[in-house]
């Protein structure tokens, strides 16, 4: 059977409707997949008044399981928590970023008690977020606290590459101070166990160097010196198979073409400018390391174009195209996560 993956609108002024209905179009994915959407029936009509949009017909569920998701359908459970009369497409709003909180917040509580298999997400916005006083600055901070996870990893697929990252929303400075042998062979232990829950089991993990070269054995720089090479020996010491550090103007590439199943990244910009250089929509970020499944396009609310009818759903296809390639990966075990209602989410969100 086609796995059941709820697809939270994200943010409902930005692209996040939009491209959520066009990839219902796709017969490709409503082969693949049963998609659950989670949001707000009057948004989803509104995005289909857009310009150029497929139309599909709206059937409201209370159960995910009771749907029929069949081409041309739109199966959702509905959250009724728009004011449509204010709703503008486009703008920073605290209704919608409050809202988008509460689709997510459903969208997890459903493969919390495991009766979807995986949560495909789509953009929310930070300044949204922030005004609709929701206390997460993103979704894998929303993750972590509603599946009870500490710390989940972040990992980019594109092709054949797969990055993870040791830092990520923090000034290149403080990742700079946070590149240290212990949290190098943490990540390297979890991201092993991540990738292993994925199915991949064979091939070597690499180090990408910090500084231009590696740092030419403390030339300019020290950091790999200091931290990175003692983080490598001491997990090959262990029987980890990872190498490294590696010239980050080089390790991606070779990780393309094969040589390494993954590569750790030091800092955001260093593994984002490689993935999304390769395909900007088809790099898809996955967040590893919780009892459930999450995969997410990687781009933004593009507030610049929504309600237009013209965002790409690419982006939003390969989303629900991994979180099908991995779902039989967690569908195999009871989900361990916290089991949040929508209203105990909201109660977390507020604290």
């Amino acid at each position: 059977m086609r796995p059941l993956i709820a697809v939270p609108i994200g943010d409902p002024a930005g692209i996040g409707p939009e491209i959520v209905i066009r990839a219902l179009a796709d017969r490709n994915t409503t082969e693949s997949a049963r998609c659950v959407i989670v949001g707000s029936r009057k948004v989803m009509e509104k995005a289909l008044t857009y310009p150029g949009m497929p139309q599909l017909v709206i059937h409201t569920l209370k159960d995910p399981r009771e749907g029929d998701y069949a081409p041309g359908t739109i199966e959702i459970v509905d959250i009724d928590n728009m004011d449509m009369d204010a709703f503008v497409p486009g703008q920073v709003s605290g209704m919608c970023g409050r809202a988008a909180y509460e689709y997510i917040a459903e969208a997890i509580a459903l493969a919390n008690e495991g009766i979807v298999q995986a949560v495909a997400t789509t953009p929310i916005n930070k300044e949204s977020l922030k005004a609709g006083n929701v206390n997460f600055i993103g979704h894998t901070e929303i993750f972590s606290a509603l599946t009870g996870t500490h710390d989940p990893l972040t990992l980019f697929e594109v092709r054949n590459l797969r990055v993870f990252f040791l830092t990520r929303h923090v000034s290149l400075r403080k990742a700079c101070d946070m590149v240290t042998k212990d949290r190098i062979v943490d990540y390297v232990i979890r991201c092993t166990e991540a990738l292993r829950k994925l199915g991949i089991t064979e091939g070597t993990m690499a180090i990408a160097g910090l500084n231009p070269h590696s740092g030419e054995h403390g030339l300019f720089g020290d950091e790999e010196v200091k931290e990175v090479f003692p983080a490598v020996a001491e997990l090959q010491e262990r029987g980890y198979k990872v190498a490294g550090p590696i010239g980050a103007d080089s390790v991606f590439a070779q990780a393309l073409n094969g040589k390494y199943n993954s590569v750790l990244s030091l800092y955001h910009d260093q593994g984002h400018i490689a993935t999304k250089t390769l395909d900007f929509e088809r790099t898809i970020s996955i967040t590893a390391g919780m009892p459930i499944l999450r995969t997410s396009v990687d781009h933004g609310t593009a507030f610049d174009i929504a309600g237009q009818g013209i965002a790409s759903p690419v982006s939003m296809t390969e989303a629900i195209r991994l979180a099908v390639k991995y779902a039989p990966a967690f569908s195999s075990e009871k989900t361990k996560g916290c089991s949040c209602t929508a209203e105990e989410a909201a109660e977390k969100a507020d604290a």
